[in-house]
């Protein structure tokens, strides 16, 4: 499960050290687009108090929204795993994709042809320059782990997938899986 090599399609799980930080404590990340020059990534298990009708009116549906990193947060991003029903989508791997046709997209929800276990919609991403990922593993904030539920995460990731995915990682993981967000207000 674990992986040295970080890839796209990958998830990074936020070390339990990570504590304060209001982005990435207790985050999930996957890394949708990593080369030379950097790496993006979106948060998939925090979601925010919105729902894409909340955020755009002209569509008819309840989807919940992410918060998908701390850069560009006025910005609306998805993943889904429709690519023959959105055009223009880049794939990320394991039958994820990115973005694509916004207006086709709208029409397709509003006609009920796509539902929550097909897209998930973030605001923000969570982004890296050239090495700074790098240097973050060699500081150990992050645990990078092959994303088992291919594109299916899509409808799986929820609030409770940090926990989830260190109680996966076991041995001395475990004893975080029950550790209150701050230990120091314990």
């Amino acid at each position: 499960m674990i992986s040295e090599k970080l890839i796209k399609g990958q998830l990074l799980i936020a070390e339990p050290s990570i504590i304060g930080d209001l982005s990435f404590n207790r985050s999930v990340i996957l890394l949708a687009d990593h080369d030379k020059e950097g790496s993006v990534g979106f948060i998939i298990n925090k979601p925010l108090k919105y729902t894409i009708h909340d955020l755009l009116p002209e569509i008819n549906a309840s989807f919940k929204i992410y918060n998908g990193g701390p850069v560009e947060q006025d910005n609306l991003y998805f993943i889904h795993n429709i690519p023959d029903l959105i055009p223009n989508s880049i794939e990320i791997s394991n039958g994820i994709y990115w973005g694509g046709d916004f207006e086709s997209t709208k029409t397709l929800i509003n006609n009920g042809k796509i539902n929550k276990n097909n897209i998930r919609f973030f605001l923000g991403y969570t982004g890296w320059e050239e090495n700074q990922l790098e240097l973050e593993m060699i500081s150990n904030s992050w645990i990078v782990a092959n994303n088992n539920y291919k594109n299916k995460i899509i409808g799986k990731a929820s609030e409770h997938f940090w926990k989830e995915q260190i109680l996966e990682l076991g041995g001395d993981y475990m004893i975080w899986s029950n550790a209150p967000e701050n230990p120091y207000l314990n």
